[in-house]
């Protein structure tokens, strides 16, 4: 009579060890599979927390009309600033100051210590009023530039290609044809201002021999006086202006790389796809080699499905653990790894929307590598699968 219970768990477990050498190259392949499968998906997890934590629903930008997303190409009058502070009504005050910022940005070739090459950096010139309007801004090291200074953001070396040591506090960094003394490091919660450099706005005017600006950040004491800000810039046709929410501008920015990130999922479901297809190899070679034993379970009463759950736990186990390995090793090496782009560097972010999603393939891989051999396996007659070798 056939038994209609399962195999004891333990059957699944001490098979796992009864061949030690195919199980820890299986455990290894599953292991690199899901680690590749991390690195993509915190490649878009840190993108996407980049661009969300970049924007502030309070601060607004004025840049030229028709630039769309490319504020480096932005060009503005130097007495926009004054005009914004002065004409617009409902903006934040600090220490009886209004919080009105003109910046200068543009995208320059940049030397840094110890380089022949120039690499292609972000630098922002700024007067010290930025920090009431990017209340996010934190100086880590060091102290605001003075003159021949700049103040590089936290990313700034994985943006350049260079080393932390390269943008250390006091070496020098060459760009728009004159050296640069390093004074400090600031963040800004993983911003995307973190891979700029920052210098004194009048300094960087005369040494890229322009008066004018990129743009002018206002921080507005509520969303409602963004109205305020859109109004004046629509009504000075002379200056040429528009506005936006900085929040809206990044969110733009998130539809750009939209392509990008599909493109990553794609990559994440082509690596589960081949690692599935490899752990479905491995397993249907282990499961090959156990014919005469799957029928040996049969010829004594065990049912078909019951050595069928307990091939699919063996998957499972060896997928969890893979998993569980794997994850250790993407916290290690991947969380928090600086990745260089083209709007500048973001951190990858192992967190546990990433650890959900590695670990859901792995076990996917497991148990959808295990079902196909078995089904292959046990639809064999017993009598053919005694005689297997």
């Amino acid at each position: 009579m056939i038994r209609s219970r399962l195999l004891p768990w333990e059957y699944a477990v001490r098979n796992l060890f009864r061949r030690p050498l195919r199980t820890a190259l299986t455990l290894l392949g599953l292991t690199l599979v899901i680690v590749l499968v991390f690195g993509v998906a915190g490649f878009i997890r840190g993108l996407d927390r980049t661009l969300a934590v970049s924007g502030d629903p309070l601060v607004g930008v004025v840049f030229s009309l028709g630039m769309g997303e490319n504020l480096e190409y932005s060009s503005v009058p130097m007495r926009t600033g004054d005009l914004v502070a002065a004409s617009v009504g409902g903006i934040d005050e600090r220490y009886g100051r209004k919080c009105v910022s003109p910046e200068l940005y543009l995208g320059t070739q940049v030397t840094p210590h110890g380089d022949d090459e120039p690499k292609m950096g972000l630098v922002r010139g700024v007067l010290p009023a930025v920090l009431s309007v990017r209340q996010r801004v934190q100086i880590l090291a060091g102290a605001w530039p003075k003159s021949g200074e700049v103040i590089v953001g936290r990313l700034a070396a994985a943006k350049l290609g260079a080393t932390r040591a390269q943008l250390a506090i006091g070496q020098s960094i060459a760009f728009e044809g004159r050296a640069w003394k390093i004074s400090g490091v600031f963040a800004a919660d993983g911003a995307a201002i973190e891979s700029e450099l920052w210098c004194r706005l009048d300094e960087l005017q005369r040494a890229m021999k322009r008066q004018d600006l990129s743009v002018v950040l206002v921080r507005l004491q509520n969303r409602d006086n963004f109205a305020n800000l859109d109004l004046f810039c629509k009504e000075r046709l002379d200056l040429e202006l528009q506005a936006a929410r900085e929040t809206d501008y990044y969110s733009g920015l998130q539809k750009d790389y939209g392509p990008v990130r599909w493109l990553a999922w794609l990559v994440v479901a082509l690596v589960s796809g081949a690692g599935a297809f490899a752990g479905l190899n491995t397993l249907y070679g282990a499961v090959l080699g156990r014919t005469s034993e799957l029928a040996m379970l049969q010829t004594i009463g065990f049912a078909r499905r019951a050595i069928a759950v307990s091939l699919m736990q063996e998957g499972v186990l060896l997928a969890a653990a893979a998993s569980l390995l794997a994850t250790s090793i993407a916290i290690a090496a991947l969380n928090g790894a600086s990745v260089r782009f083209t709007m500048g560097a973001f951190d990858l972010r192992v967190d546990p929307t990433t650890v959900l999603i590695g670990c859901g393939v792995g076990i996917a891989i497991g148990l959808f590598g295990a079902i196909l051999p078995a089904v292959r396996v046990l639809k064999m007659p017993v009598v053919d699968g005694l005689r297997a070798v």
